[in-house]
């Protein structure tokens, strides 16, 4: 029997203690670390109404910042009968997209709002293996650990907070016969660029008042993870925040609250620039190319005091010759 066929396999792959694939090691962590068994599959977690409510209200803030990307994201894949998640980092469902006549079949399967699909949960899946190990995965048909959620093929990316901690995980789920390998590869892309969009709007909106400044890392796709640096610096110049990607390339605290520090100790002087510094130059020359050269009119698209400007036109080594720019 099909069924049997899976649990025989999951088993023999997970008996290894030296689990040679990322596959084997999440179905060895799935029977050793979580104690779960593929013949005899536990029953759906599902949260109680007011314990979803309260943790919908938890991730309010962020929730809000995701919900168009969700609803984006929906659009590109409804006419592939999929289901679009949003999780916690406990891997339970607090957001969902699904078209009507598609909605029976994803609640049969417990793809629903409310229930728990972390590893210790359901074993081997898309949404729990991502959180797991922190990164994008596709789980297709039989790579699940219960032979019950092989039908399905979860594509999932993981969001990283402002304070560079796991948030949840963003997934697109389908239990099409047939949805191919091949198609879930184009899925996984947009999965993974809507993840990135969600978590640099949610930094944005983390840090009210504060410029961001960015940086794309030459030669990553857009979409990949560490491929879009973010920098929050305020009003007096100080670094008071950075993005998952930025801590890893700059070697700040990983997780947390970041110490504040000097924008320039962080982004460097322009001898040796860095592609923040390289990015925040060209914010100001696009700023005063719009302003026509008006340095009080740049400012204040920018969203800083004239005098700051002229300071960090100063430090990029950008020209303040008063014959071309105006002083008002």
């Amino acid at each position: 029997m099909p069924e049997t066929r899976h649990v025989d396999r999951v088993v023999r792959a997970s008996q290894s203690p030296a689990a040679v694939t990322r596959l084997a090691a999440s179905w060895r962590r799935s029977m050793v670390k979580h104690g779960l068994d593929p013949a005899r599959p536990e029953q759906l977690r599902r949260m109680t109404e007011q314990e979803t409510a309260l943790r919908i209200e938890r991730m309010g803030d962020f929730l809000a910042v995701a919900r168009p990307q969700i609803d984006q994201l929906f659009q590109l894949v409804c006419a592939t009968g999929c289901n679009v998640l949003l999780t916690d980092a406990d891997g339970i469902v607090l957001e969902q997209r699904v078209n009507e006549a598609d909605a029976p079949v994803f609640r049969d399967w417990g793809l629903w709002q409310g229930v728990d699909w972390s590893e210790p949960a359901e074993g081997t899946n898309g949404i729990g293996t991502c959180l797991a190990e922190g990164r994008q995965v596709t789980i297709h048909r039989d790579e699940h650990f219960y032979a019950r959620n092989t039908a399905l093929s979860c594509i999932d990316a993981p969001i990283w907070g402002p304070d560079g901690r796991l948030l949840g995980a963003l997934d697109v789920s389908s239990a099409r016969a047939d949805h191919t390998e091949r198609w879930n590869g184009l899925i996984a892309a947009q999965v993974t660029q809507s993840a990135r969009q969600i978590e640099a709007a949610f930094f944005r909106a983390s840090f009210p008042g504060a410029r961001i400044i960015s940086a794309q890392i030459p030669g990553q796709a857009p979409g990949a993870e560490d491929a879009l640096l973010l920098v929050a610096v305020d009003r007096d110049d100080i670094a008071i925040g950075a993005n998952r990607a930025a801590r890893r390339a700059y070697g700040l605290e990983k997780e947390g609250a970041l110490r504040p520090r000097p924008a320039s100790d962080l982004l460097g002087r322009e001898d040796s620039a860095t592609g923040f510094e390289k990015a925040e130059r060209a914010a100001v020359i696009r700023a005063l190319t719009r302003a026509e050269g008006n340095v009080s009119a740049a400012a204040r698209a920018l969203g800083i005091g004239r005098a700051t400007l002229y300071r960090r036109m100063q430090r990029l080594g950008i020209d303040g010759n008063p014959g071309r720019l105006s002083q008002t």
